[in-house]
């Protein structure tokens, strides 16, 4: 024999209270429902926090790489009384970007101030004028002296070893190769 469903029967609604009844369209919470409201508040209070954090980090990472990038483009640093590698760099050559890994990784050994690092973009009209002046292409590292006087120039790829070499010599003041 079939059984037959049965009508859900509503559930009963507390008793109006007195702020209740005063005001009869206003929202009555229970003490469970504040509770919870104070948990879920605290709780999103956190991932606000945590997403505030990782806005201001991500700013000050971004701010800083744009504000790197334009300093290694400035080549009125040049003849500024500091050694100074400078870089002929095609951003889309993988080559170009080997030799930029190799360079940071050699002038990371080096103390602060000690060689200053430029970055000639041959993509933008400043570093093209740079490379004809020399007459270099890409893939290639110019070095000079704190005068702005050009001691060397180091043309392929090179290993963050004999990088080292070279800016370390001209520290020194000596001519490299």
């Amino acid at each position: 024999m079939k059984r037959q469903k049965r009508k859900a029967t509503p559930k009963k609604k507390p008793a109006p209270t007195a702020a209740a009844q005063s005001a009869p369209f206003a929202p009555t919470r229970t003490a469970h429902q504040k509770a919870r409201g104070r948990r879920d508040f605290m709780q999103n209070l956190g991932y606000g926090a945590a997403g505030l954090a990782a806005v201001v980090g991500g700013g000050w990472y971004f701010a800083g790489t744009v504000s790197a990038g334009i300093a290694e483009g400035d080549f009125s640093r040049l003849g500024n009384g500091i050694p100074t590698v400078v870089q002929i760099h095609d951003p889309q050559c993988p080559r170009c970007r080997a030799l930029q890994k190799e360079t940071r990784a050699a002038l990371s050994q080096l103390d602060d101030g000690q060689i200053q690092y430029l970055v000639a973009n041959i993509r933008q009209a400043e570093g093209r004028e740079l490379a004809a002046a020399h007459g270099v292409g890409h893939v290639t590292l110019l070095l000079f002296d704190g005068e702005g006087n050009r001691r060397g120039v180091l043309a392929g790829e090179r290993s963050s070893d004999l990088l080292l070499v070279e800016f370390k010599r001209l520290i020194a003041g000596g001519k490299s190769s």
